[in-house]
């Protein structure tokens, strides 16, 4: 029975608790910031984009550690399943044991009663049914060797069946005794059966509980991805209007621009606080580069709220451009801003910038000057 004892002595040590790491990541999950439903204010494209990626990083994260723990699960599931289809095969035997003690019993007591008759039936026939007494049987013998040789006969006959009576009843007795003790096994083992039949219940309840848990998460980065392809959408539709007609052109970036081989996207700020290779940080930079004042803008909004901060700041913003402005776009959720390299008579400016293709990359353009504003640093 060493393999239903230590059956019997794991599940009286197992611990298993995974529910609980599924109510901290429930925790965690619902703690997590949502944008979906609407952008912060003052947060800038870029900005988003990435408070979006590193949310999907985050939920990520959190689908991992539930696939880790699904794996747990599901090995736990299997180690108890394993132990299950043990101990049935245990009951089984046992049960087969049990079942083959019940016919012996059966032979046995059979048995008893055929030696009873035996008896019965070998006194009768020697002694006339048990009616002879020691006085006639002496009589009707020869001599007394005849006489003693019936009477040793008859003792043997009966000791040889009551040795056998007792022999059979003996049986009988271990046998019962070993019913006795099968059955009290199979009731341990039915219910620890019954025990990991539960646990493994529960494990397959937490195992769809996580599986619903991974989907919500796969649901929640889907939308976050198509969130992000939607504003990537939206800008460059609105600067492709902006240089409608005229196009930019994609000219290597001579200026020296500290930050043109970076990584883009790029979570790293510059000194004024904006995403590097962002038109944001370019324009700031070439502000600074020419000696001016360049407030730090980081964190308080969009291109398109550059007027705003600079009104705010005491910088005066107009709609009559000269070299050396920064023309911001209001056009789109999110604007864009250009340094100006160049005024024409003909209504149009000459701009450098970064980032108006949405692929962070430098480029020139001339455009109209339209519905642009300039902020005189």
């Amino acid at each position: 029975m060493t393999n239903f004892q230590t059956i019997k002595q794991k599940l009286q040590n197992m611990n298993t608790k995974p529910h609980q790491l599924i109510k901290l990541f429930v925790i965690t999950f619902l703690a997590l910031p949502m944008v979906l439903g609407g952008y912060v204010a003052g947060q800038s494209f870029q900005e988003q984009i990435d408070t979006l990626n590193s949310e999907n990083n985050t939920i990520q994260s959190e689908r991992q550690n539930l696939i880790n723990e699904a794996d747990s699960l599901e090995a736990v599931i299997s180690s108890l399943q394993a132990q299950i289809n043990d101990l049935q095969s245990q009951i089984n035997a046992n049960e087969a044991k049990k079942n083959d003690l019940l016919r012996q019993i059966t032979e046995a007591e059979a048995e008893i009663l055929r030696q009873r008759e035996l008896l019965g039936e070998n006194i009768r026939a020697m002694y006339l049914e048990g009616d002879i007494s020691t006085l006639e049987m002496l009589a009707s013998s020869k001599d007394l060797s005849e006489f003693l040789d019936k009477e040793q006969y008859r003792s043997e006959v009966q000791s040889k069946v009551k040795t056998t009576l007792d022999r059979i009843n003996e049986l009988k007795a271990q046998l019962e005794a070993q019913q006795i003790e099968v059955e009290k096994i199979l009731i341990d083992q039915r219910t620890i059966q019954i025990q990991l039949d539960t646990q493994r219940a529960e494990q397959s309840r937490l195992l769809a509980l996580n599986e619903g848990q991974q989907s919500e998460l796969r649901s929640q980065i889907s939308a976050n991805s198509s969130k992000i392809s939607d504003l990537r959408r939206q800008q460059a539709a609105a600067n492709a209007r902006l240089f409608a007609g005229r196009g930019t052109i994609n000219v290597p970036d001579t200026t020296g621009y500290p930050w043109a081989g970076v990584g883009f996207p790029n979570t790293s700020s510059d000194p004024w606080g904006m995403y590097k290779r962002q038109c944001v940080s370019y324009t700031a930079w070439k502000v600074w580069k020419s000696g001016r004042y360049m407030p730090f803008w980081g964190g308080v909004g969009n291109a398109n709220q550059w007027d705003d901060n600079a009104i705010r700041a005491g910088i005066p913003v107009d709609g009559n451009p000269r070299v050396g402005d920064v023309a911001v776009s209001n056009s789109g959720y999110y604007g864009h801003v250009m340094y100006v390299e160049a005024v024409h008579d003909d209504g149009t400016i000459y701009v450098s910038q970064y980032n108006a293709n949405w692929g962070g990359t430098y480029s020139e353009a001339r455009v109209n000057i339209g519905n642009l504003v300039f902020i005189h640093f």
